[in-house]
């Protein structure tokens, strides 16, 4: 059947190619700039222009509340309808912003360092945020539905075995050059691919829009918040965020500021939970041909939660062993858990909904994802004085309790019957 069509339609399907094949390359230095930027060379950044465990917990937060800016977003698209400008402008700027921290120790008064960079991490990703919404719904246009499952798992994969190498690289310079002239390699790198990925956003296609059946904006707005199902599905998933961002967005600033563990071995680390996040990738996309997007969403919430509580075999087992061993379990779950939210948020929403529907979803998971960070960075600061093992494990082990309570029982009471959207 799918042979006929394409018989039928030679350009439809020659176009689906093209933008699948695009979305694969310009993943290249995109996955380089987060890795690089991002994740412990984030937490090492920030320690090293001066941070608190509390800025450092706010910082890492910022990257989803911006994301209410995505409602605005999905309005502005009905009218601004060239959604490959808007990726370029709005992802160029991300990119160029974010780089662009490199500069702050040449600029700005030390006193200043950790604001300013508070200040163009936060601008960066507002345009992420803006551009993220048009990617969304340009590769939910571009990816038939037959395929998407096997598809994102396969890109998913690929660009996994990227991140792996930029994580080594980058983990190895930072410790043959410790401090400011490791970061300053770092930098350079990043620099690079920022040229590479404006140009790669050149290149996509530019599908046609279909614009939403509601005229007025509250109209658009009030869509997915009058879909109680959907909406209790979002609720649930935000209040297990901001549980999870209690604990895991600080695993690294566990690990390089209250065990001494050094870049090389971090990054080791997080090569290997990235290596297993793409190899689930695969996994949790080919199970995506069998099961429904909402029941292994579903499966991959226990799976987060384990990762959290192994935390606690520190107090008898060598720690390196049980770090390599959370990541790996965490690497698991978030390989489902972002793969079938994503899924699971572009599944059967109508196609002239479909922003709305990613905005709303980003904009109240991105608002408890803020507050989690946030929140575990002042209970770090709170129980500085405690026993070192309350600091290391303590709090992991118990969030990961908590987790598995709101993973057991009652996500099967919300996600375990199917969301029917209208």
């Amino acid at each position: 059947m799918r042979k006929i069509e394409r018989l039928r339609n030679p350009r439809k399907s020659s176009s689906y190619r093209s933008g699948m094949r695009v979305a694969v390359l310009e993943g290249f230095p995109a996955v380089i700039i987060f890795q690089l930027l991002g994740g412990p060379f984030l937490t090492g950044y920030l320690l090293n222009l001066g941070a608190t465990s509390t800025e450092i917990g706010f910082v890492l937060a910022i990257t989803t509340i911006v994301n209410i800016v995505q409602i605005g977003m999905a309005v502005v698209m009905q009218k601004f309808t060239n959604r490959k400008r808007m990726l370029l402008i709005f992802g160029s700027s991300h990119r160029i912003l974010w780089a662009s921290v490199g500069l702050i120790p040449f600029l700005f008064p030390e006193k200043m360092w950790v604001f300013m960079y508070i200040v163009l991490y936060t601008a960066a990703h507002l345009g992420n945020a803006a551009g993220g919404v048009v990617w969304t719904s340009m590769i939910s246009d571009m990816v038939p539905r037959a395929v998407r499952g096997r598809y994102f798992g396969l890109r998913n994969t690929i660009l996994g075995g990227v991140s792996s190498l930029a994580l080594f690289i980058g983990g190895q310079i930072l410790d043959k050059f410790p401090g400011e002239q490791g970061f300053r390699y770092v930098f350079m790198i990043v620099a690079v691919c920022v040229v590479l990925n404006m140009i790669a956003f050149s290149r996509y296609p530019n599908p046609p829009f279909e614009p939403s059946s509601e005229a007025n904006p509250m109209g658009m707005i009030r869509k997915p918040l009058l879909d109680r199902s959907f909406l209790k599905a979002i609720v649930f998933l935000a209040v297990f965020l901001f549980v999870q961002g209690l604990a895991v967005p600080l695993f690294s600033y566990v690990m390089l500021k209250l065990m001494g563990i050094s870049y090389s071995m971090v990054s080791y680390i997080t090569v290997v939970h990235t290596l297993v996040m793409m190899a689930s990738y695969y996994v949790w996309g080919n199970l995506n041909a069998r099961h429904s997007a909402q029941t292994l969403l579903l499966w991959s919430l226990p799976v987060i939660a384990l990762a959290c509580l192994v935390w606690g075999a520190i107090s008898f087992l060598p720690a390196v062993l049980i770090l390599f061993t959370a990541h790996i379990i965490l690497g698991i779950g978030l390989g489902g858990f972002n793969q079938m939210v994503f899924a699971f948020t572009i599944g059967d929403t109508p196609k002239s909904e479909r922003p709305m529907y990613i905005a709303t979803y980003s904009a109240i998971t991105g608002f408890a994802a803020f507050l989690g960070p946030v929140a575990g960075g002042k209970i770090y600061e709170l129980i500085k004085d405690a026993p070192l093992w309350v600091q290391i494990y303590g709090v992991s082990t118990c969030i990961g309790a908590v987790l598995l309570i709101l993973g057991l029982w009652v996500g099967r009471q919300v996600l375990g019957t199917p969301v029917k959207r209208s």
